[in-house]
């Protein structure tokens, strides 16, 4: 079973629960995705991967993007397929970038993320032989059904396989006592390695609705708890 799988399964039973919610304090921006969304732009991103650049278990993709309601549906999407989800580029059979993030990533390909708050591909193609990721995806299948197997031991996230992420989310939710009832607020960076596991992959393993604020203004955070009526916050 692949990450996905085990991350977006048990929660499909409710799709229309919220269950992210992103905050651009720099931009004033914020956008909620329902679970049926995340599951949607994850299969997307997945269909989207095997159909037009061969992405099998064990693939190297590389992920170069921030905390960001659209990452969330390309680890997602990656991962659906059983890709690897490493930060270097070199040899991976695609990169995802920011729209200013400078080319070449060393990947066979590479798409470029607008990281719009309202889900807008570029207003003009990409340069070079980039791909606009949102603009292509969009076109690809609502429902992903992997063309091969994804077995526990297939490495997620860097060397760590499906299994021990799957097992060390788990871990770490519940050291925080985190459940299905809580809206979590996180401002964690999600760099690669800890950074995706502390700051995505516990509340989903919890089944929680997380509350990111990209670029936090701190005098703001207070209102934003009080807002959207969190019940937990995970350590910056």
């Amino acid at each position: 079973m692949s990450l996905t799988d085990a991350l977006l399964g048990p929660l499909l039973g409710t799709p229309a629960k919220p269950l992210i919610t992103q905050y651009d304090d720099e931009l004033g921006s914020r956008v909620e995705l329902s679970v049926a969304t995340t599951a949607n732009w994850a299969a997307k991103t997945a269909n989207w991967l095997t159909e037009e650049f061969d992405v099998e278990p064990g693939d190297a993709v590389a992920v170069q993007l921030p905390a960001h309601w659209q990452t969330v549906g390309v680890l997602l999407g990656a991962w659906w397929c059983g890709a690897r989800v490493v930060q270097d580029g070199t040899g991976a059979k695609i990169a995802f970038v920011g729209p200013d993030d400078p080319e070449p990533t060393g990947a066979a390909a590479t798409a470029v993320v607008t990281l719009d708050p309202m889900g807008r591909g570029l207003s003009a193609p990409p340069g070079g032989d980039a791909f606009d990721y949102l603009s292509d995806a969009r076109q690809a299948g609502d429902q992903f059904s992997p063309l091969f197997p994804v077995p526990g031991d297939t490495p997620a996230l860097g060397t760590s396989t499906v299994d021990e992420l799957l097992a060390e989310a788990r871990e770490r939710a519940g050291k925080l006592n985190l459940t299905s009832a809580d809206r979590v607020l996180s401002t964690v960076d999600w760099e690669a390695g800890d950074g995706i596991i502390d700051g995505l992959l516990v509340p989903l393993a919890a089944g929680a609705h997380l509350v990111h604020v990209s670029n936090p203004d701190m005098a703001k955070l207070a209102a934003r708890r009080e807002a959207e009526k969190t019940t937990a916050e995970l350590p910056a």
